[in-house]
């Protein structure tokens, strides 16, 4: 018997949307990182992209726990000396509040071509319109996981 491995014409891709309304980042984190890998098909192979496409909604009302918005720091390097760039979580949030979400995601998949591949098919949006419709996304609900205040 042999091993069946996916072939480009058979690797069927499905578009979820998920919304980050009051989502924890590393919770929606590592379910759109799972379903970029392809990890919840039978068909994942550690080295081919059988992964799906992933659209995430309402990235500027994701939520961080404890007092990681006034702590966390994002880091990005300008390329010039001494240009190493800090800003805060409640800055990035108010700037760019897709970046927190990309960065999350990209941090938990693989550091290789393949996982450069994988990070392409994610689509991040600040508010909640997306121009993916045609696709027919499937909602995707993610518990907040934070027990009610």
């Amino acid at each position: 018997m042999s091993t069946v491995f996916p072939t480009k014409q058979g690797i069927e891709r499905n578009w979820h949307v998920v919304d980050a309304n009051d989502v924890v980042l590393g919770k929606l984190a590592s379910h759109a990182a799972r379903l970029l890998m392809g990890k919840h098909k039978t068909t994942w192979t550690p080295f081919i992209d059988t992964g799906d496409h992933v659209v995430v909604i309402n990235a500027e009302k994701v939520k961080l726990t404890g007092k990681k918005d006034s702590q966390k720091l994002y880091r990005h390097f300008t390329g010039y000396p001494g240009g190493l760039v800090e800003t805060g979580a409640s800055k990035v949030r108010a700037t760019r509040p897709t970046r927190m979400i990309e960065e999350a995601i990209s941090g938990m998949l693989p550091k290789t071509k393949l996982g450069k591949q994988m990070y392409r098919k994610l689509k991040v949006y600040a508010g909640d319109k997306h121009p993916h419709a045609a696709q027919k996304p499937v909602a995707l609900k993610i518990k907040s996981g934070l027990p009610a205040a």
